[in-house]
């Protein structure tokens, strides 16, 4: 067999990816309105999660093609028993500069410190409100001081970039826009506000609710916040600041014309599946090529084989959200 030769991992329209979104479990312990207003419910035959030396096999490959950032998603990752363990075998693969976590905030506050040893250096915190009441009717969990508490103590830890990710949505919580950017000043925060997106169970809700982020940008820009220059390896934010002022405000709108053309992140869900796209129809197995070390080269041709089939663009303009159930089956 030939030797290996790549120039990283690009598809048929010029994108290069450098950033793995990798879930750890589709199981989620909250009940938020947008996303699993009823609760995970576990689907009988499911294969188990990857294994710790899965992960490292997975992660590996993609580190030779040149990725160097890891997200760990959910679900909630907090729920996978072996979490540090995953986070410490995934910041030692050789390349990977950066491990990056998605949480709700559960169990932050008394594993912050865990999580910053086993080489997580960046966390995003789900704060869908500032009001207790309200946090708690969005999420099903009265449990924003513990979620505050955490952040606090991720600080604390020595996490060098925590954000905060508030999915905004219009008669739910769109009158808190000044509160958070308050909050954003007063912290010296960066905060993600995120487009509800339409999934295979929410329709009814995201057509009440969604709320633009082209007005929330109209919104930042009449207050003098003015937008930045994109960050190599940065997610899909765009991100505003304010002159003289600390803190960082992105909008994270997928439905904003020419999302897709920026896109730098690839998915693999918890069981093993390569996902294109957040919204395509369905993912691609790797699992069989996780087995062995051995596997390593056949697995990096097959991941460039997939990439390389990349679409242009997802496909939500035409109410069309392809496989995805609900965004924590592979995390959002």
């Amino acid at each position: 067999m030939e030797p290996l030769r790549h120039d990283g991992l690009h598809d048929g329209h010029g994108r290069r990816f450098e950033y793995l979104r990798l879930s750890l479990t589709d199981v989620c312990n909250f009940r938020c309105s947008y996303c699993l207003p009823d609760g995970y419910r576990k689907q009988a035959g499911q294969p188990a999660s990857l294994s710790v030396e899965e992960i490292r096999r997975l992660v590996t490959a993609f580190a030779r093609l040149g990725l160097w950032k890891v997200r760990l998603t959910g679900g909630e990752p907090a729920l996978r028993r072996e979490l540090i363990d995953i986070a410490r075998t995934v910041s030692a693969v050789p390349g990977i500069r950066r491990v990056a976590m998605t949480t709700n905030g559960y169990r932050l506050a008394e594993r912050a410190r865990d999580y910053a040893a086993a080489g997580i250096g960046a966390l995003n915190v789900s704060v869908d409100s500032l009001d207790p009441t309200r946090f708690a009717s969005i999420t099903g969990h009265d449990r924003l001081g513990e979620v505050l508490a955490g952040i606090a103590a991720a600080r604390a830890a020595g996490i060098a970039s925590i954000k905060l990710n508030s999915v905004l949505m219009r008669g739910v919580n769109d009158d808190e826009l000044d509160a958070f950017i308050g909050f954003v000043q007063q912290h010296d925060m960066a905060l993600r506000f995120i487009e509800v997106m339409r999934t295979n169970d929410n329709t009814e809700f995201f057509q009440r609710h969604h709320l633009a982020g082209a007005e929330i940008a109209q919104r930042l820009e009449s207050l003098g916040w003015q937008r930045l220059p994109r960050q190599a390896g940065a997610g899909p934010a765009v991100e505003y600041a304010q002159a003289g002022s600390p803190g960082r405000i992105g909008i994270i709108a997928p439905y904003s014309k020419d999302f897709c053309t920026t896109c730098n992140r690839l998915r693999v869900s918890a069981k093993g599946k390569l996902h294109l796209c957040l919204f395509g129809d369905h993912g691609i197995d790797l699992r069989d090529l996780l087995q062995d070390d051995a596997q390593g080269d056949e697995l990096v041709r097959r991941i460039m084989k997939l990439t390389a089939t990349k679409a242009p663009a997802h496909r939500l303009h035409e109410g069309n959200s392809g496989g995805t159930p609900h965004l924590a089956s592979i995390g959002g």
